[in-house]
């Protein structure tokens, strides 16, 4: 049997109060943290390998990107990312291959201001623990 309801009838029974307000807000920040932090963890493949100057640094942060349809390309493109994957064209030397991907980096990095340029093939020399006689 169907039961009749009144049209003034309201399907919440009392107004809003203050806690329902303060859930309502915490369930938004919440929702935008988890977004937030899924596409940070999509993205970390690819700055890891413009921070590493990986020679495939594109492909390895399309690949992190792709993650977002299945788990198995961004484990993939985060392992690579870490992966020292010295490939030399044969068409360049290796200092023109060091350039070239020099220049790659930078086209990805314009919009970036926070990515710093990490020397790797250079390392860095450390100031002489020997004190010089005072003349």
């Amino acid at each position: 049997m169907i039961r009749q309801v009144p049209a003034d009838t309201s399907l919440i029974s009392s107004a809003f109060d203050t806690y329902d307000y303060l859930a309502f807000i915490f369930l938004l920040v919440a929702i935008v943290a988890i977004f937030s932090l899924i596409i940070w963890v999509l993205g970390l493949p690819g700055k890891i390998a413009i921070q590493r100057r990986h020679p495939h640094a594109e492909t390895v942060k399309l690949m992190g990107w792709a993650g977002a349809l299945a788990v198995i390309p961004w484990i993939h493109s985060f392992i690579w990312a870490y992966h020292d994957s010295i490939t030399v064209d044969i068409r360049r030397f290796p200092e023109e291959e060091k350039e070239a991907i020099d220049r790659e980096i930078a086209e990805l990095t314009k919009d970036d201001k926070k990515t710093k340029k990490v020397e790797i093939d250079k390392p860095t020399r450390l100031p002489d623990p020997t004190p010089t006689p005072q003349a």
